[in-house]
């Protein structure tokens, strides 16, 4: 004789997602986007660069190591 095998019963469900999230997952993401945005509204406050760029100097020898 087979034995039974017992389903497993679906979790109850709210009604709605329980999920709770910790409040830096809201606050960073809005923060980011509230600096970007004050960027993009005052340009004058940001400065080009006098001279070469560090990364553009590691990116030119990045990409001349690679086409060894």
């Amino acid at each position: 004789m087979a034995a039974r095998t017992h389903s497993r019963p679906h979790p109850a469900t709210t009604g709605g997602a329980d999920i709770r999230l910790p409040w830096w997952a809201l606050a960073l993401p809005a923060l980011a986007f509230l600096v970007l945005l004050a960027l993009i509204l005052n340009p004058s406050d940001a400065h080009a660069a006098t001279g070469e760029p560090a990364i553009a100097r590691l990116l030119e020898r990045a990409q001349q190591l690679l086409a060894r």
